[in-house]
């Protein structure tokens, strides 16, 4: 097979390896856990090299996946360099994937200088990148969506060796339960007719939730609105709340390891990031739940949007136009059984598990490594 190996005739399973820098837990990180836990229901070994102590360490040792910890990635430190290729040499991993810059640099240059079969890095924010020379390791690249992949290709990059893959989302998860939304409301003090806006995502400037606020402050009393997720902006925020008067309407819960618990209680959801998303899984998640969306304009925002007709898009910092967006929004249908159904199938199949790794079955078998198929 022209020296690559095929996966479903090994004897013993290939061993799929991902890689992560990361300090953060976040999107990407989950996106590494997602994928590392389909590859071993597709009958895969899988581990994960990371940094000593990071989120995502603990994460795959819960789900007993196996964790090679390192205590940096420093492209400076010969060092480095030296451990990193003794344990890649030593794992002797069927298929590298790296993913932050840091890791990147160095394991997948490493994972082809000693003969790794198939080298990948993912890429998972929509913004320019600082230089293109690691993207020349990998033997491909995996986009989280066509903004990032159009991104990568203005840098030069070709855009044959770019793959689009977007995470995928355990539909299951985020299937609207009324019996939930109840029980959701009822512990936060929620009338019935309170109109209530959702919000799920770190609280970091680049989200966006300042915008929010000012939105709501435009909007009559009957709109309350809800923030799930913990950040540095959290005190900041509190304190823009008082100051707009809207103190009472708005709802800190925190971070929740279980997210996909508060999207029940969400009337509308309000996906404010304004930057460096690729497909953010809030949104994505919001969808599968069958809430409408307003949104702000990002390539990769509008991506997701495309075909969703319960949805608005706004230009980040237009308060009139959000106003407006969430007025008509309200206006309509809300938490119909039947265009619920119909949202939450559409956007499965865009964006669910099996979609992502069949597309990822694709790549793979376009470099000459054909997956074991999936076990019970």
């Amino acid at each position: 097979m022209d020296g690559h190996t095929q996966f479903a005739n090994q004897q013993n399973p290939p061993l799929i390896v991902h890689s992560d820098s990361s300090r953060a837990w976040g999107g990407q990180e989950i996106r590494v856990l997602t994928e590392l836990r389909e590859m071993r229901r597709r009958g895969c070994r899988v581990a994960l090299i990371a940094r000593v102590n990071a989120p995502l360490v603990q994460r795959c040792k819960e789900a007993a996946i196996a964790v090679y910890q390192v205590s940096d990635f420093n492209k400076f430190s010969p060092a480095a360099w030296l451990l990193l290729r003794q344990l890649i040499r030593r794992i002797r991993p069927t298929v590298l994937n790296t993913h932050s810059s840091e890791d990147s640099w160095m394991a997948a240059p490493l994972a082809r200088l000693v003969g790794v079969p198939l080298v990948l890095r993912t890429r998972h924010v929509s913004a320019p990148v600082s230089s293109t020379l690691s993207y020349r390791f990998p033997h491909a690249i995996l986009a989280c969506s066509e903004a990032i992949a159009d991104q990568l290709v203005s840098q030069g990059i070709a855009e044959e060796r770019i793959s689009v893959v977007a995470t995928g989302n355990d539909a299951a998860r985020f299937q609207f339960s009324a019996v939930k939304r109840q029980k959701l409301r009822s512990r936060y003090g929620l009338d019935v007719a309170d109109i209530l806006i959702g919000n799920v995502g770190f609280l970091r400037d680049y989200k966006g939730h300042a915008f929010i606020l000012d939105v709501l402050a435009g909007l009559a009393p009957v709109y309350k609105v809800m923030l799930v997720g913990d950040g540095e902006l959290r005190s900041a925020l509190q304190k823009q709340a008082q100051r707009l008067g809207i103190a009472d309407r708005v709802i800190f819960v925190g971070h929740q390891e279980r997210p996909e618990d508060f999207y029940h209680a969400f009337d509308l959801f309000f996906f404010s990031s304004h930057a460096a998303e690729g497909v953010s899984q809030a949104l994505v998640q919001a969808l599968l739940n069958g809430l409408p969306v307003l949104s702000c304009r990002l390539h990769s925002n509008e991506e997701v949007l495309q075909g969703v007709a319960n949805s608005r898009l706004v230009q980040y910092g237009d308060i009139e136009a959000a106003v407006e967006a969430l007025g008509a929004l309200a206006a309509q249908p809300r938490r119909d059984p039947e265009a619920m159904a119909a949202q939450h199938a559409a956007i499965n199949a865009r964006y669910g598990l099996a979609a992502m790794m069949q597309r990822l079955a694709e790549v793979y078998a376009r470099h000459g490594h054909i997956l074991p198929e999936r076990q019970v």
